[in-house]
């Protein structure tokens, strides 16, 4: 190898551990994330708690909306390091890992090796991938299981020798995919693998796919549990979780705001930073490959054009399928991103290596030198809105954040504009990467202060009868389940709340203080205010004009004034 590239080639491997590293530090660092945390943390205490490992139950009652394999893998690390959040989110970083190894193979396949570590090396720096990472189990693992299934894919066509195991091992990863989120994991490979094919015009490859082999792999992998909940629950539960669980999410908006077709745009180019800024000259190759060499490169294999084609269509299909559905969540298009970034690796790859048409690479160059005054302008508005000192939302680390994405966002624009590739690309992704550690150690624990659950929950666990009634009346909570181990309350309704109020048992129960002002007045007399503290669900504006943080609050129909002290 030449000693520059294997210098290069160490570098971005150490980047790669730099960027890797936060995924694993301080998973303590920040309690239970409500909503989608608290199910995967709690469901698989329950299930060591029972014994039972077929029937998932959430707050000690069924739950069948979901598969159960995220269960069980999270279970299988309590067992082996005690239930902790620890635990819990040593088992979905895990899984990001993988999740980052799918991306490296695909572009390192697809591409070259170079192609590779870089798509690893952008994922891993994002901070919205390493933020998933550490509190959305479900989710990451689906992308996993799926982009495995692509990996294998792909190692099929290109190492005909092996084909057989590589297709049963992308219907074994499909089947996973299966058994952790349900028939998603199986429809949208199956449309993008077929649309590849019929694009491509390998028509002759769908005889080669062995797919009587592969239903049965998925088969085994699958009815087993499904037969089991059968027999002990009848076909109402699997009719349910096909029917509401995914068909009426798919055609009706089933919680939260109603999200538009080109939603999943901003949420691309948020997720996908630091790579996102080479979308642009990615979808230039994309439609005009053929004319974005440069005289004299050398010429695309037709394998690498074959594959290219199948990584865009992979990413299209997801982000364009979930576009289409009534109900969107940004993580939803999660299994896009290892697609997406080797895609992009690929681009960068070139780029460096001065193989692009000269337009595409004045337009890459743009980009460059574009996320480099991003980084900028996030390091000043880090600073100004939580850096203040009279700011009601300082947060720690906002200060060497903002510094390090400043430094790092202007020596990517000086990099880009004298044409230094690889300084500013370094700088640009070094900048995140460091960033991102101070994150973790610093800022995630500082913002505790604006998580009262965990909080709260202790000194509910000091001052609780057996037999009082805990839960939350319409602020969603359910991280209660797994820190008081007991059945909380969920109340949305006011008759609920003054109902229980009203009682005889001891009450306690997490409200909003806007909630609470707007039934004080309907509440019946004895009920207290025991405790409050903030939360950080504010708009621009609350924090351009400094006002406090909204509170949450501790309510029971017993005085205790040491509560929450």
């Amino acid at each position: 190898m030449n000693p520059l590239k294997h210098r290069w080639a160490v570098l971005l491997v150490g980047m790669i551990a730099l960027a890797v590293a936060p995924y694993f530090l301080r998973l303590d660092a920040s309690s239970i994330w409500d909503s989608n945390e608290a199910f995967y943390a709690e469901t698989p205490r329950e299930m060591i708690e029972s014994g039972d490992f077929l029937n998932p139950s959430f707050n000690y009652q069924p739950r069948f909306n979901k598969p159960p394999l995220s269960y069980w893998i999270v279970a299988s690390f309590y067992k082996v390091l005690g239930v902790s959040v620890t635990a819990e989110r040593a088992a979905i970083t895990l899984g990001a890992i993988a999740m980052l190894a799918t991306a490296y193979m695909l572009a390192r396949v697809a591409f070259s090796v170079e192609a590779g570590l870089l798509a690893a090396l952008g994922l891993a720096a994002s901070p919205r991938v390493l933020m998933f990472s550490r509190r959305i189990m479900i989710d990451v693992y689906l992308s996993t299981f799926m982009s495995l299934a692509l990996v294998f894919f792909v190692l099929a066509q290109t190492r005909p020798e092996r084909r057989r195991t590589y297709l049963a091992l992308m219907y074994a990863s499909i089947g996973l995919g299966v058994m952790t989120k349900g028939p998603v994991a199986a429809l949208l490979p199956a449309l993008a693998i077929s649309l590849y094919l019929l694009v491509t015009r390998q028509r002759g490859e769908f005889r080669r796919l062995m797919l009587a082999t592969g239903i049965l792999i998925v088969v085994l992998i699958v009815v087993p549990w499904y037969a089991a909940m059968y027999r002990l629950h009848g076909w109402s539960v699997i009719a349910d979780f096909v029917s509401k669980d995914n068909l009426s999410r798919y055609g009706v908006t089933a919680w939260g705001p109603s999200r538009r077709f080109l939603f999943y745009i901003p949420v691309l180019l948020g997720d996908l930073f630091p790579w996102s800024i080479f979308l642009l000259p990615v979808l230039w190759l994309s439609f005009a490959r053929k004319k974005s060499q440069p005289a004299g490169a050398p010429e695309n294999s037709p394998q690498e054009e074959r594959l290219s084609v199948l990584l865009q269509v992979w990413a299209a299909v997801i982000v364009v399928f979930f576009s289409l559905s009534k109900s969107k969540e940004d993580l939803y298009i999660l299994p896009a991103y290892p697609a997406a970034a080797a895609l992009t690796a690929g681009l960068v790859s070139r780029f460096l290596a001065r193989q692009l048409h000269r337009r595409v690479s004045i337009t890459t160059r743009s980009m460059l030198i574009a996320g480099g005054c991003v980084l900028v302008l996030v390091g000043i508005l880090a600073i100004c809105f939580f850096g203040r000192g009279s700011s009601p939302y300082v947060i720690a680390g906002a200060w060497p954040i903002g510094l390090i994405a400043i430094v790092g966002g202007v020596a990517t624009a000086v990099g880009g504009a004298v044409d230094r590739r690889r300084f500013a690309v370094v700088a640009f992704v070094g900048a995140i990467s460091v960033s991102n550690w101070v994150f973790v150690l610093r800022t995630l624990p500082d913002f505790e202060r604006y998580k009262p659950v965990a909080a709260l929950c202790d000194s509910l666990d000091d001052f609780a009868d057996y037999d009082s009634l805990i839960g939350y009346y319409n602020y969603a909570s359910p991280s209660m389940a797994f820190y008081l181990r007991r059945r909380i309350f969920e109340y949305h309704q006011p008759d609920e709340l003054r109902r229980a109020l009203a009682g005889q048992r001891q009450v306690l129960c997490i409200v909003s203080e806007n909630d609470y002002l707007a039934l004080r007045d309907s509440l019946p007399p004895q009920t207290y205010v025991l405790a409050s503290r903030p939360i950080f669900r504010v708009k621009l504006k609350s924090i351009l004009d400094r006002v406090q943080p909204p509170q949450v609050l501790l309510i029971s129909n017993k005085a205790w004034q040491s509560i929450g002290q």
